[in-house]
């Protein structure tokens, strides 16, 4: 016997005469007289009760000899998700032209190759994988299940041999993982050596896939979309087809030709969402010979724009750039706009306003601005247009400034006096915007002092991916749109572009070009500057029918105010088929604080039409965040409602749509990923080898079987039987008291 608290032995020693101490004057001075027997029993409990209670936080641990090789266990994991149906191998063990299911060439190597090498020296157990750890069942293996958690059962591993030595693990599989973490994160460093074998072709020979489709914002109901897809053609040459679906309807086809390195081709359809949420899938036509059929479509959801933004708009002054920007933005059916214009002086020199805002917001603008903080956190969008030094005071300046930083609004400023001298310059504002406003050389220059210059607009490469420019159908019908745009009377010249900020547009002025259209994130918001005097040019000098003003100035704002969280917002996500996984929200109040206390339900409409409810759990109180489990079983389009309330106070309510199935994730790329198999068995101390070279498994195991075992431990404080005796000894002390007459 040992102690794992290590003290020297005549530190025990003298450990016992005190605690033999205490136990013989607990009694020596009784109220009640007792005999010396009664006297001498009680302070033996006692004694003894103090020794024990020493000796159990010293931790006693009997050292039990090492288990022997055959005492440990091996598991063999066998891969059976869907990639291991594919036929890539050959009659052999090594990966041919033969028709030969990966599973049933993982089942070949197991025994011929595994059982044989691991019956003599170790106990071993076959257990499956797929979307989770179980044992091998009698018969042949199938490969049905729909994903790899290669990561999940590592960590299964782990916990289910925790009570028992483990000399290795190893693993048949292509390699394929489709579970939530790195496979290679969830092995012991060097504590359980992990051999892998490969199964499968490290290349396939013929197979096209559509390797990506990412949607881009949509800012406007009517507006188009760009659709980036990315797909790759192995084993063939020349062009393939790309056809794209719109809820499920052809709607539009190319033709592509690839590189001839066989690198991935991108291609950009340009599409218009309807105003619900749309489906659009991209598929490349199967072709005869092709191995994987299930990774020649992909899917992406386009949800609908939602509620309608509501828009502030300060106006410095009156003026003509104003009434058109406000007359294009009304008309907009998923805007409300409020304005406050300043009109001038009243007989007392206080400042006058003209407001146009709805009944319940207009009382809060009669001061030009709004009075505090609810107040303005209730718009999604402000425009500041020719706002001068006495427009704002600091106080508002800088509420502007938390409302894009922390609330996640959009701010948009333009006209000349918002740039003039000490405007916004070395305010909170200014830190906000994507171009400084100092350094600006002669400030603003009119087209009449130099003739010969017209501020003609060019976009940027930028601004033709960005979707406040898209004012034409296609990315061509855009850039010919810009062309023709009419030149603006001016532009402001201000300094350099921020880090990370973007630069949409450029107007040719006497000193070279100017940035006109910029923009940034900054912190949870948006913000943008225009630069350019007189744009109501671009609806007066084009064609009646011509709405590229209009266009451009409805998705800026749309853009701007799309990215404002609403107080109950649903977090994005991207569930697999049959997965599990957490619907999360924020929730926070109508100053956007964080809200601890609310009462959230969650009604999900799953893609048959059923509905499912549920109440969520706070997980986060410094961000307001609830969340609740869901199983994605069913491929399709889930609708996510969320109602949050505290007390008798409505929060908010909040939708998402979700697509579930969108990409074959377990198809996807079928190749024999070695790479994976390669790390994980790095991490581990093990080994990788091709499943032609899975002979050499039995000679790497018996190196694992000689190296000498950790000597066995066992608690002997830690066990029922000592808390039995402290019980029995403190019992019979306190009876043995009381029926002695002591308390």
């Amino acid at each position: 016997m040992q102690f794992a608290v290590a003290l020297p032995w005549w530190t025990l020693l003298l450990l016992v005469a005190p605690i033999v101490a205490v136990g013989v004057a607990s009694y020596a001075g009784a109220i009640v007289p007792l005999s010396p027997g009664r006297r001498a029993a009680l302070s033996t409990i006692r004694t003894v009760t103090l020794l024990v209670l020493v000796l159990a936080l010293l931790r006693p641990v009997r050292v039990m000899p090492p288990e022997t090789a055959t005492d440990a266990v091996v598991p063999v994991l066998v891969d059976i998700s869907r990639s291991m149906s594919l036929e890539d191998v050959g009659p052999s063990t090594g990966p041919g032209a033969g028709g030969q299911a990966r599973v049933e060439a993982a089942s070949g190597v197991l025994e011929r190759d595994i059982r044989p090498a691991l019956a003599a020296r170790f106990q071993t157990d076959v257990l499956t994988f797929g979307g989770a750890l179980a044992p091998m069942g009698e018969g042949a293996l199938s490969a049905n299940q729909s994903q790899s958690d290669l990561s999940g059962a590592l960590r299964a591993v782990r916990e289910r041999y925790r009570d028992r030595r483990v000399a290795a693990v190893v693993v048949l599989s292509d390699g394929g993982e489709t579970g939530r973490d790195e496979a290679a994160a969830s092995v012991d460093d060097g504590t359980v050596p992990v051999y892998t074998i490969g199964v499968g072709a490290p290349r396939i020979e013929s197979d096209f896939e559509v390797l990506d489709v990412s949607a881009g914002e949509t800012a406007l109901a009517d507006a188009s979309v760009d659709l980036t897809v990315t797909a790759v053609n192995r084993g063939r040459s020349g062009a393939f087809d790309l056809r794209v679906l719109e809820n499920g309807r052809p709607v539009d086809l190319r033709h592509v030709t690839p590189a001839a390195d066989g690198s991935p081709v991108r291609a950009v359809f340009t599409v218009s969402p309807r105003e619900t949420a749309t489906l659009y899938t991209v598929e490349i036509p199967s072709a005869a010979g092709e191995l994987v059929l299930e990774n020649n479509r992909r899917s992406v959801l386009v949800e609908p724009p939602g509620r309608r933004r509501a828009v502030l708009i300060v106006e410095g002054a009156p003026g003509f750039e104003h009434t058109f920007l406000k007359r294009a933005l009304v008309a907009d059916p998923g805007l409300e706009i409020d304005s406050v214009v300043r009109k001038g002086r009243d007989a007392g020199g206080d400042p006058t306003y003209f407001v146009q805002a709805s009944e319940e917001r207009a009382p809060q603008l009669t001061s030009g601005f709004p009075e505090d903080r609810r107040a303005l956190y209730q718009y999604d969008a402000v425009i500041l247009a020719n706002v001068d030094t006495d427009s704002l005071s600091r106080a508002q300046i800088e509420t502007m400034h938390q409302f894009v930083g922390e609330r996640g609004g959009g701010l948009l400023v333009l006209g000349a006096k918002s740039f003039e001298q000490q405007a916004l310059v070395r305010t909170a504002v200014e830190e906000v915007l994507p171009v400084g406003l100092t350094d600006r050389g002669s400030g603003v220059v009119r087209a009449s002092q130099s003739g010969a210059t017209p501020y003609t607009v060019t976009l940027t490469d930028d601004g033709a991916a960005h979707p406040v420019m898209r004012i034409g159908a296609t990315a061509e019908d855009t850039a010919k749109r810009w062309r023709e745009i009419p030149a603006l009377a001016a532009a402001s010249a201000l300094g350099a572009p921020r880090p990370g900020a973007q630069v949409l547009a450029l107007v040719r002025a006497p000193d070279g070009p100017r940035p006109l259209v910029a923009v940034q994130r900054y912190g949870r918001g948006r913000a943008m500057v225009f630069t350019g005097e007189a744009s109501w040019r671009w609806r007066m000098q084009r064609p009646s029918e011509d709405r590229s003003y209009e266009l451009f100035w409805r998705q800026a704002v749309r853009w701007l105010s799309s990215g404002a969280p609403d107080p109950v917002s649903i977090l994005p996500m991207a569930p697999e088929t049959g997965s599990a996984g957490a619907i999360a929200l924020d929730v926070r109040d109508d100053s956007f604080a964080p809200v601890s206390d609310a009462q959230v339900t969650l009604r999900v409409t799953l893609p048959g039409g059923d509905v499912q409810e549920m109440r969520t759990a706070l997980s986060d109180p410094r961000t307001g965040r609830y969340s609740a489990d869901m199983r994605f079983d069913q491929p399709g389009i889930y609708r996510v409602h969320a109602d949050a309330r505290k007390g008798a106070t409505d929060l908010g309510s909040s939708d998402r749509w979700v697509l579930v199935g969108g990409v074959d994730r377990e198809m996807a790329e079928p190749r024999l990923n070695e790479d994976v198999l390669r790390r994980i068995a790095a991490a581990s101390g093990g080994a990788y080898l091709p499943a032609s070279d899975a002979s050499r498994l039995s000679s790497l195991l018996g190196e694992a079987a000689l190296q000498p075992a950790a000597p066995q431990l066992q608690e002997l404080w830690h066990t029922p039987w000592v808390f039995a005796a402290l019980v029995l000894l403190l019992a019979a002390e306190w009876m043995l008291r009381r029926r002695w007459g002591l308390r």
